[in-house]
Parts: C-alpha cells; structure tokens; sequence
C-alpha cells in the first residue's frame, strides 16, 4: 500500500495541481521550515458564503512538503473557513497515505501551518495550529 500512496506523492510533487499564486486574494500566509528550508506560501479566494473558492499555494521544498501542499489544497475547496479550522495533522497524514519520522512529518505539515495561520489571522504560524 505504501508504494501506491509514494507514487500519489512524487506524482503531485511533479505535476502539481494547485501550484501557483492568487492575485488578488483573500488570505495569504507563508512561512517556512528552518530545519531543512522547506517555504510554502498558501492563497485562498473566499465567497461570500465564506467557503474557499480558490486556493493555491507556492515555495519549494522536498517532495513531501510539496506534495502535501498539493493534495490539502485539493481537500479544502469548497470547505467553509470553520471547517479549514478544524483540520490537524492526522487529516494531512490520511492524505499523504505513509507513516512519517519527525522530520518528514514537519515537512509533510508546512502547509497545514501555514494554511490554518492564514485563516485564523496571526502573525506567526505555530506547531500548535497543527496539532488535533
């Protein structure tokens, strides 16, 4: 099973389906990993409604921080803002399909920290945004 979600990865990692930057957005956040430099920067159009409308994100870093990046921006259109609130990392793990050690798990949740950062308006993303 793990070799089929590790093709999913290096396959969004390559062709990814929501790289890319927002102009205009709604909410733009970005920061990145100091342990291996690993930076995702995320943008979201809302609507009215206050579900996510559009969302891409942008950066470099290995495979998994990418393809993590990918495949949340793919979960969370059509979610509401509350909803995007509520995600923790065993949402993102489901996604990515393998067991992480804690540095590729730092990587594979770059994007979730930053995404939640984003929407919940603080200056500075936090380990404990992506906790659940």
């Amino acid at each position: 099973m793990d070799d089929m979600y590790r093709e999913v990865i290096i396959e969004r990692y390559k062709n990814p389906q929501y790289r890319g930057e927002l102009n205009p957005h709604d909410i733009s956040f970005e920061d990145e990993n100091p342990l291996c430099g690993d930076h995702i920067r995320v943008d979201l159009r809302v609507g009215e409604d206050g579900r996510v409308k559009e969302c891409a994100f942008s950066g470099h870093g290995c495979a998994i921080s990418q393809a993590s990046a990918d495949l949340l921006m793919e979960s969370i259109v059509g979610k509401t803002l509350d909803e995007v609130k509520q995600l923790n990392k065993e949402d993102v793990l489901d996604l990515l399909g393998i067991e992480l050690g804690p540095v590729r798990l730092k990587c594979a949740l770059l994007s979730l920290k930053v995404l939640k950062a984003g929407v919940y308006g603080v200056a500075q993303a936090t380990d404990s945004l992506v906790e659940g």
